[in-house]
This record gives C-alpha cells, sequence and structure tokens, in this order.
C-alpha cells in the first residue's frame, strides 16, 4: 500500500539536505547538502548528477527530443573534476554569468528513468531546483515511490478545513472557505461571493503571488488582476475565487525568484522556467476541480484570458459554459512579461 505520509517526510528531507531513495535511486539534494554530506554520501566520488533536460539544454547535454521536454531527466557523468561547487554551478543557472563553467560534460544513459522522474518532480513540489547526486544502492534517510509522491498529490485528498464570513473591501457579504490534505503544508483557499442565482456562477482561478499580490511588484499583473477579478466577481452578483496555493505557476517562490533573475539576464518567462529545468507551466488545475466539487459547483463561467485553464478544469470534469475574458492594462514593467504570455503561452490577450 502507498503511504502519502512518505513523500511529506522525503520533502522534509530534502530541504534539509538529507538523501532520499525513490525506487532504485539514492538522491542527495545538491541545493541544500554540502560538500561533508557528499563525501558521506559518495566516498568513492562516483555518483552522475541528474538534471532536468531544460537545464541540460543549456550545457549542450541534452538530444532535441529530451530538451523539448524540460522536466525530463538527463545524468551526467561524474567527472573527475566535478566537486560540489561545480555541480552546484551546474545545477543552478542563475549563477552561469558568474561562474564560467568547466567542460566539456558527458550525458549517460538514465537506467531508472520512471524514478528519477520521480525524483525532478519531488524536487519541483519540494520548491527546490530540480538536481541531485545520484548512486543506485545507496544509503538514504527516506524511502520512498512515485505511487507515494502521486498520492501525496492527488487532488481528491482535499476536504474542506474550514469556513467563515469575510466582508472584504469589495464584498461585505463573501464568505472564505480553507480547503487542505492531510499532509499538505499550505492550504487552498475559496471566497464565495454573492448569492446563487440559479446560474452557473462566475470564477476567477488566481494562483498565489506574494510579490504580485502582497508586494505590489510590477513584474507581473498578478495583484490587480486579483483585485479587478474580486470586483468583477462581486458586479457578476455570484461567484467564486480560488486561491491556490501554486506560486510560480507551480515552482514555488524561490524558484520563481530564481526565474526573476534569470530574466534580469534577459530570458522571458517561458525560457527561464526552462532554463531552471521545469516545466512551462506546472499548476495541478485538478485542485481546483476538486474544490468547485467541493462546493457543489460542475458548471462555471471562467473569467480567464488563458484556454489552457478552461482545458485543464474541463478534463477534470468540470464544465465552463463560457469563458469571460480579464483584460488589463500593462506597465513599463510588465509589458514584455504579458507579452510572452501572449505569444508563447496562447493567453487571448
Amino acid at each position: 500500500m502507498t503511504d502519502p505520509r512518505q513523500t511529506a517526510r522525503a520533502i522534509d528531507a530534502l530541504r534539509r539536505g538529507w538523501p532520499i531513495r525513490i525506487g532504485a535511486l539514492a538522491l542527495l539534494p545538491i541545493e541544500t547538502a554540502d560538500p561533508v554530506r557528499l563525501d558521506a554520501f559518495d566516498p568513492e566520488r562516483q555518483a552522475p548528477v541528474l538534471l532536468s533536460a531544460g537545464r541540460a539544454e543549456t550545457l549542450k547535454l541534452a538530444n532535441q527530443l529530451e530538451a523539448a521536454v524540460p522536466d525530463a531527466p538527463v545524468l551526467v557523468d561524474r567527472a573527475p573534476w566535478i566537486d560540489f561547487a561545480t555541480a552546484t554551478a551546474l545545477a543552478d543557472p542563475q549563477l552561469d554569468l558568474a561562474t564560467p563553467l568547466k567542460g566539456p560534460f558527458r550525458a549517460i544513459a538514465v537506467t531508472a528513468r520512471d524514478d528519477a522522474a520521480a525524483a525532478l518532480r519531488l524536487a519541483r513540489i519540494a520548491g527546490m531546483l530540480p538536481a541531485f547526486f545520484v548512486l543506485e544502492g545507496g544509503a538514504a534517510d527516506v524511502t520512498l515511490s512515485s505511487a507515494e509522491i502521486d498520492a501525496h498529490e492527488d487532488a481528491v485528498r482535499l476536504t474542506i478545513a474550514a469556513r467563515a464570513r469575510l466582508p472584504v473591501a469589495h464584498a461585505e457579504d463573501a464568505e472564505i472557505v480553507a480547503f487542505r490534505t492531510p499532509e499538505g503544508p499550505g492550504e487552498h483557499v475559496a471566497l464565495l461571493i454573492g448569492t446563487p442565482q440559479g446560474e452557473p456562477p462566475l470564477v476567477r482561478l488566481h494562483s498565489e503571488c506574494l510579490t504580485g499580490d502582497a508586494l505590489g511588484s510590477l513584474k507581473c499583473d498578478c495583484g490587480p488582476q486579483l483585485d479587478a477579478a474580486l470586483k468583477a466577481i462581486a458586479k457578476s452578483g455570484w461567484g467564486i475565487l480560488l486561491y491556490l496555493r501554486q506560486e510560480g505557476r507551480g515552482i514555488g517562490l524561490v524558484n520563481k525568484l530564481r526565474a526573476y533573475a534569470l530574466q534580469d539576464q534577459g530570458f522571458d518567462t517561458v525560457d527561464a522556467n526552462t532554463r531552471l529545468g521545469f516545466a512551462i507551466d506546472a499548476r495541478d488545475f485538478g485542485v481546483a476541480a476538486r474544490m468547485l466539487d467541493l462546493l457543489g459547483q460542475r458548471e462555471i463561467r471562467l473569467l480567464t484570458n488563458n484556454p489552457g485553464k478552461v482545458a485543464g478544469l474541463e478534463a477534470r470534469g468540470i464544465t465552463v459554459t463560457e469563458r469571460v475574458p480579464h483584460f488589463l492594462p500593462t506597465n513599463p514593467h510588465n509589458e514584455q512579461y504579458l507579452a510572452t504570455k501572449r505569444d508563447r503561452t496562447g493567453h487571448q490577450l
């Protein structure tokens, strides 16, 4: 039987720099480990480096097929001169300008591909760089399977934890509902505004954005989108804002800030994500579908410019009767960001 708690334990281990095992592979996280832990993990200095294809492509190590799937696994042979500092530079593309890399590097066959892919996925869930030292048969503090990662992330495990009246600036009649899973560290929330009128509610899916929602960042349009969505839902008379804990399109706050650093080096949002080794959009819209299901709303009007959200919800059994556009003006800091959304990710702006 699978145990979702093992994934929670593994995430904790990764953040502490401890080795874990997935299937046949023992894995030491490069981001949080150190040279002493590497020597203990791999005293023979033979462990290759596991990276995502998006990152490996920047090192000329991924073939065209792999590069098309930026979160696919690529294994880098452990040359004698690849010490911990070199591996750190391999793992983190924001260091490329400051840390000229040695070479050449050599990619080798990934034998336990499913286990390696699961490791990269777990790194993203943990909000860490997708990069490990890898040994078959090495020691580990936590052992888990890819099925246990699936169980931990399964949206069907979401339940309503609490609800209360919450007057907000644009809707004094709002109610907030919190959702969580038994092992998940954070909660998703829904804000119900107005009174059901016998028609599908106007729904907005808003992914958490600390920099935009709370700090007023001008690099994105998240804060203004959130404010405008609350106004639009209130004006409609009945609707729901789903606030999803999927920062940075599912890669986490720290990795999003790394992507910001890459944008400052000239890369757009798509290339920044893939250079880090992540999918262009790693969000799980099954979470939103489950929240709507628990709220008894299987038919909705969706306030979005992103056709991917429509497809993601409908694939999980939610009927979108109408896509309602959500247009806002640009500013000098987010013009390129919005142009990238329009030109490279299909947003209908």
